[in-house]
């Protein structure tokens, strides 16, 4: 038996902007261990192993962060700190029901569109 890939990504934004910048930043001081904290609240349940927490850069939804992306699902979840960040793991991660009142706005987030499509868009 090969070792089990896991069940869940969560990709955490990590951006930090000097100050003065047009975007605000998802990482400041006052949320800067909140990525420390997802892994800690991971380890401390014991599924770090089949739950795994990246730093990502920019995800281009700036204006409602901290944001983190859990797949699969494709759910966004927006203006994060940790209790949210804690009742994800517990309701969506462990329990499996996304927390919907977490989750981005449509407006923000809404379907995927194809590489084709988006090709046909910009007349290629």
């Amino acid at each position: 038996m090969g070792i089990p890939q896991p069940a869940f990504y969560i990709f955490k934004c990590e951006q930090s902007n000097p100050p003065g910048m047009p975007k605000p930043s998802c990482v400041n001081p006052q949320t800067q261990d909140l990525f420390q904290h997802l892994a800690q609240t991971l380890m401390q349940k014991g599924i770090i192993g089949t739950v795994q927490p990246i730093r990502t850069s920019c995800m281009n939804r700036c204006n409602v962060g901290p944001i983190m992306l859990v797949e699969p699902g494709h759910v966004m979840y927006a203006q994060l700190d940790k209790e949210k960040i804690s009742r994800i793991i517990d309701e969506h991660i462990i329990g499996g029901n996304v927390v919907e009142e977490y989750v981005i706005e449509s407006e923000l987030w809404d379907d995927a569109i194809s590489p084709e499509d988006m090709m046909k868009q910009m007349g290629r």
